[in-house]
């Protein structure tokens, strides 16, 4: 049956059962690829590094270079990518809760402050890996399809 002002036809309105059918199945696609974004990333550390799990308050402490030791005394050496880097854009905004620019300003303030140092960065993913890998007391973070039994996962909590 047609509409007559639209010419369109019944079965492709949003209230038809096709129409519902089609939209569930965009929601569920949009879901889909929302949760595998949130799950792209994961911090990451060497298998020295004594630690399992972070607060997001000593995660932050240690990206913002203010935690300079582990717990076994082992020194925490952080890795990177560039700013420009789409991985290091999400790990600011997503994990850190700030933008880039304003994460280099700090590690810029430390280091001509003399009162500290920046991270090491890097120029990919790989370098990442291979840095954490084969650094006692490294962090970073990777996108979980690098990831494999030469790393360990940071889970991170709230508190």
């Amino acid at each position: 049956m047609q509409l007559r002002k639209t010419g369109i036809s019944e079965s492709n309105t949003p209230y038809s059962p096709e129409g519902r059918l089609r939209l569930f199945r965009i929601l569920v696609l949009l879901l889909l690829l929302s949760v595998e974004t949130a799950s792209a990333l994961e911090i990451v550390s060497n298998p020295d590094v004594p630690v399992s799990r972070l607060s997001m308050r000593e995660l932050h402490a240690i990206f913002t270079m203010r935690l300079r030791a582990w717990p076994n005394g082992l020194p925490v050496k952080v890795f990177v990518l560039h700013d420009s880097s789409p991985m290091h854009i999400e790990f600011a905004k997503k994990v850190m809760d700030m933008f880039p620019y304003q994460l280099r300003r700090y590690w810029d303030k430390l280091v001509f402050s003399g009162t500290g140092q920046a991270p090491v960065e890097l120029d990919n993913e790989r370098q990442v890996y291979e840095h954490v890998a084969t650094t006692p007391g490294a962090i970073g973070y990777l996108p979980a399809t690098l990831i494999d039994s030469r790393i360990n996962i940071v889970k991170v909590s709230e508190q």
